[in-house]
């Protein structure tokens, strides 16, 4: 079920915003840019389809780019009283009957719903992932849940992002002391984007509950009859990146390894946005 047009196209004439039912009611909604076959991006956690604006924009030279807002975030409605990833694969499918896209792409956690999106699913034909988050042997870890939570609820906002940057960041950040961390989130983040960021924290929380959960849960992706790009950077240093990359290059039924020697786990949205797009454009297009 299509919504109404939530704003007209943007100052390049190209870039529209729109909305789609999901099958719980949920209100979700999508950018879209470009021209061509469609192509669904999906962003990961603690990032909005804004932060993917130039990802999308050089992938729509050759496609229409539906980037979604996943739930808790923008135009789109809340994550709901019993969130789990399935939700966020009926969005993808709302969207996708809505499109008919054929492509997927995911980044981080929205390459995780991706993969399960993907399975048993035979109306997408190629999929592209960067750095998904598929934990192997719990090695994304979830020791900073218990006091980031407790953080949350005294709604001490900087000090649960800082738990969190640490916890999940690469080996460097984890070895940064809690004071300094918040130092360089203050200091290096401007106060609005870090208020943005302190609007995801809740979800972020839920969304990696969702990854422990699906731990060791790889073998399932045996069920992708799409053909998958596994992405990943050379600088990410995040020692649950290879593992995953390996289980899925072992149980992907076709799949093709793409690695980018100069970019870190931020590729997509921040550090090189344009040398991905350029892979998933050749990958899509072969």
């Amino acid at each position: 079920m299509s919504g109404k047009m939530a704003s007209t196209q943007a100052e390049a004439g190209t870039t529209a915003s729109r909305t789609v039912r999901s099958r719980d009611g949920t209100t979700i909604s999508y950018r879209t840019v470009g021209d061509g076959p469609a192509v669904i991006v999906i962003p990961g956690a603690m990032s909005t389809a804004d932060d993917y604006a130039a990802f999308a924009d050089a992938l729509g030279g050759h496609f229409t780019v539906h980037t979604i807002e996943r739930r808790g975030r923008g135009l789109s409605g809340p994550q709901g009283d019993h969130y789990g990833i399935g939700k966020e694969c009926d969005d993808v499918a709302a969207l996708r009957d809505e499109t008919k896209a054929r492509y997927l792409v995911g980044h981080s956690y929205g390459g995780l719903v991706a993969l399960e999106a993907a399975r048993k699913n035979t109306a997408l034909t190629k999929i592209a992932v960067y750095e998904p988050g598929v934990s192997v042997d719990g090695r994304i870890s979830m020791t900073w849940v218990p006091r980031y939570r407790q953080e949350l609820a005294e709604h001490k906002y900087l000090d649960a992002f800082a738990e969190f940057s640490i916890a999940a960041g690469p080996q460097r950040a984890q070895k940064t002391p809690r004071w300094m961390m918040k130092l360089v989130l203050m200091l290096m983040m401007r106060a609005k984007r870090r208020q943005k960021m302190y609007r995801l924290l809740l979800a972020n929380l839920l969304e990696h509950q969702e990854v422990a959960r699906l731990d060791n849960t790889y073998h399932n992706y045996r069920e992708v009859s799409a053909s998958t790009l596994l992405m990943f950077g050379g600088r990410s240093g995040l020692t649950w990146v290879a593992p995953a990359i390996k289980r899925l290059s072992e149980v992907l039924p076709a799949s093709e390894l793409r690695g980018f020697p100069k970019l870190d786990h931020f590729g997509p949205d921040q550090k090189g946005p344009r040398e991905v797009a350029e892979a998933v454009k050749q990958y899509f297009l072969q």
